[in-house]
């Protein structure tokens, strides 16, 4: 090996990626991983076998590519009740069986810390969801990196609440009040804040641990992008006092060949094949498909589901519609055969291959949880969206798609709800109906939605090209690891 090869490998930098154990923090933290693999990074991704198998074939192709990327596989622990193979928090998970996991996962701890011991990385970059992972880096000597989940804007908000308490200060739940000292002027209602916001809850305590870890980090990633919520990303950093990057959308970075779009999350579930979506979608005019989706960690109780269907049915648009299995079956089955009949409506039971779905022409706008990975994926693909939070911080997403950058219709959802639970809301069909009539239609508002939306699309392709904002992101931080390996290798060679 000549004199340059070993200066090259010495220099090479090495991280560990610790995902979380939900589809919506486990993707989001393996693009990183493999953005990162991708810009010369030495990468192991460490997780459990049945979080392994969403993402194995994207890490498989990217390493057939030359990048330096693998998953360290650990087995999940064996909890009495917990049954084998249930290693992941989803929409059908129950809560009991929450709790067990959560108990397997602070076995795990102990086995992660070791590792990163054996394994010697350079820098570790982890989930929000480990905040102890702060502590051990910091033991190790190592910067650590935190994935913060969601946009700055929901972080801002979260915070902002927290400091001025503005929902105290009103007399009843429905009361909308204002978030002071945000950039733009914004009002939400106690009913639409978290439960853990509105009053000390033992998650309350773990958001003040992540808070806190986070303040101990070398600094945070975001999956945005500057030109999306740029001010918004600055009032983050004046307020937690941490340096941050948004290196985003990572999903579009990483995600440029149709193979990775096709095989990115888990495999289908059900019924249908992806080859009969695509071969639906084909026959389908430009713009004219609505795709519904509520995410990996939500379920609606049948009288929502009828709801939704007739609003769909009524609403004279063809449609994709993304449904659990722990959904109503018998009403949702029916519904299929009846929409299939008449070529209107697609459901899709379980995963979708939504990056896709997104990208196909005949999909002309989106109906979300306001999750934040659908709505980058919506902006890249240029689509409006139709905003339907439902629990975490989504009903502060909306607040973004809507009020700030105005590239979505609110469905007027007004009660937040626990995962696992259902809530006492009902959306009525006409409300439905209107915001896809906004959102589908040809008037002004849409005209103008997808005018902003565009716009967005066209500025997050540019951000990750050579000299975008995210781009230099990436390479600013890069390098300031590098520096820091530098220094840490001098300073033990002295």
């Amino acid at each position: 090996m000549g004199s340059y090869e070993i200066k090259d490998e010495a220099e090479k930098l090495k991280a560990i990626f610790l995902p979380f154990i939900a589809t919506s923090h486990l993707i989001p933290v393996v693009d990183m991983a493999r953005l990162f693999a991708m810009h010369g990074v030495d990468v192991t991704i460490v997780t459990t076998p049945a979080n392994a198998a969403v993402f194995q074939s994207s890490v498989d192709r990217d390493s057939g590519r030359g990048r330096s990327i693998r998953t360290h596989v650990v087995k999940f622990p064996q909890i009495p009740g917990l049954p084998e193979g249930v290693e992941t928090i989803n929409s059908d998970t129950p809560p009991p069986l929450t709790m067990k996991i959560g108990e397997a996962l602070s076995i795990l701890q102990g086995q992660y810390q070791q590792l990163f011991r054996l394994m010697q990385p350079d820098f570790i970059v982890t989930d929000m969801f480990y905040p102890w992972s702060a502590d051990a880096a910091a033991e190790l000597g190592i910067p650590r990196l935190v994935y913060v989940g969601a946009s700055y804007f929901s972080h801002c908000a979260m915070n902002c609440v927290e400091e001025f308490a503005p929902h105290d200060k009103v007399d009843s739940d429905g009361e909308s009040f204002e978030l002071p000292g945000l950039p733009h002027k914004l009002e939400m209602t106690r009913l639409q804040l978290p439960d853990w916001l509105r009053a000390p809850k033992p998650y309350t305590y773990l958001k003040k641990m992540m808070k806190e870890s986070e303040k101990k980090s070398y600094g945070s990633v975001f999956k945005s992008f500057y030109e999306f919520e740029g001010a918004y990303e600055e009032h983050y950093k004046r307020v937690m006092g941490t340096k941050s990057w948004s290196i985003g959308p990572v999903s579009l970075w990483v995600n440029q060949d149709e193979s990775d779009k096709a095989g990115r999350g888990q495999a289908k579930e059900g019924k249908g094949t992806d080859e009969e979506l695509i071969r639906w979608l084909d026959s389908k005019k430009e713009n004219s498909v609505l795709y519904v989706s509520f995410g990996s960690m939500n379920k609606f109780p049948t009288t929502q589901l009828v709801e939704i269907a007739h609003a769909l049915e009524d609403s004279g648009h063809d449609f994709i519609w993304v449904v659990r299995k722990n959904d109503d079956g018998d009403f949702l089955e029916e519904f299929e055969k009846r929409v299939q009949g008449s070529n209107r409506g697609y459901l899709i039971w379980g995963w979708a291959p939504q990056l896709v779905i997104l990208d196909h022409p005949a999909t002309g706008a989106v109906v979300t949880h306001c999750g934040m990975n659908t709505v980058f994926e919506s902006v890249i693909a240029g689509l409006p969206m139709v905003a339907w939070p439902l629990f975490s911080e989504q009903f502060f997403n909306e607040k973004l798609v809507v009020d700030v950058l105005k590239i979505g219709v609110s469905v007027g959802a007004k009660e937040w709800r626990n995962l696992n639970d259902f809530g006492s809301e009902t959306v009525k069909r006409e409300a439905i109906g209107e915001a896809i009539g906004l959102s589908m239609g040809g008037g002004e508002e849409c005209v103008e939605m997808r005018r902003r939306v565009k716009v967005l699309s066209d500025e997050a392709k540019k951000a990750i090209q050579s000299d975008g904002t995210s781009h230099n992101n990436l390479q600013e931080l890069i390098q300031e690891l590098k520096s820091l390996k530098l220094q840490k290798d001098n300073s033990n060679s002295n």
